[in-house]
């Protein structure tokens, strides 16, 4: 065999020893992989941080829009637990059986808001026909995407009750995810936005310039549950952990809302 033999038998079996090595290592010795609400990036690095802390394995977090990770879940992206920012997306795993069903619980809740930037803020009160469309002017209304996105959907149906969706429908800036509408309005790209709470209280180049009421919306629920297919120990320990006083502790920082009870639906 010569030299150039020699140097590739050695490459395919260092590859052949790599795979048999990742195909017998241990679940609990890789990272949980979660994937994530983009809203919920702040407050679940930290609670993941904690988690951690109690020599835990690593986590892993995804984070997008909900629709988008769910399809990514249907399509056999291998995570081993979805947090969704509405009950929509956790319901279309359940219904094609990608969710451990028994392991689902709502997690936190949140408010939904309408800010400005911090440079250039904006006074105004919400309320039936409010004047959205005037303070708006030539400028946009920044949101994440109305037709699948929870925080758009959310904004959306509070505009409507509202009696003002078609005015500001026009103006839109719609964003594949809230943070992403967080964005304009901070970068002062759009004189206002919708954003949850949460997002606001995360970005100091915004202001809150009132909160839409909560009948005005469905209310807002981000649903947990590890996936069907995941097979880590520690998953479930980690929604125990989420959902207990120390995990959602991280959570109120932020601007969640605890929820009461361990409602599934």
């Amino acid at each position: 065999m010569g030299v150039l033999g020699r140097i590739t038998a050695v490459a395919l079996l260092a590859v052949l020893l790599g795979a048999v090595s990742a195909v017998g290592a241990r679940a609990e010795d890789r990272a949980l992989l979660v994937f994530a609400a983009a809203s919920m990036k702040n407050a679940l690095d930290a609670a993941a941080a904690g988690f951690n802390e109690g020599a835990n394995p690593p986590v892993t977090i995804s984070y997008a829009a909900s629709p988008t990770l769910a399809k990514q879940i249907e399509a056999g992206a291998p995570a081993d637990i979805f947090i969704s920012a509405d009950l929509d997306w956790m319901d279309y795993l359940d219904e094609r059986g990608l969710i451990a069903a028994d392991t689902r619980r709502s997690l936190v809740g949140n408010t939904l808001v309408l800010i400005a930037p911090a440079k250039a803020p904006v006074q105004l009160a919400i309320g039936h026909a409010f004047p959205i469309a005037e303070k708006l002017g030539d400028g946009r209304l920044a949101m994440a995407n109305t037709k699948a996105v929870p925080a758009g959907r959310y904004a959306k149906a509070a505009l409507e009750t509202l009696g003002v969706w078609s005015e500001a429908e026009g103006k839109l800036a719609e964003a594949d995810n809230v943070r992403a509408a967080l964005s304009l309005v901070s970068r002062g790209e759009a004189p206002l936005g919708i954003v949850y709470a949460s997002d606001a209280a995360a970005d100091p180049g915004v202001v809150v310039v009132d909160a839409f009421p909560a009948d005005t919306h469905p209310t807002i629920v981000y649903p947990i549950a590890v996936t069907a297919d995941s097979t880590h120990p520690a998953a479930q320990s980690f929604v125990s952990f989420l959902a207990s006083d120390a995990g959602r502790s991280h959570f109120e920082k932020e601007g969640f809302s605890i929820l009461t009870g361990n409602a599934t639906n």
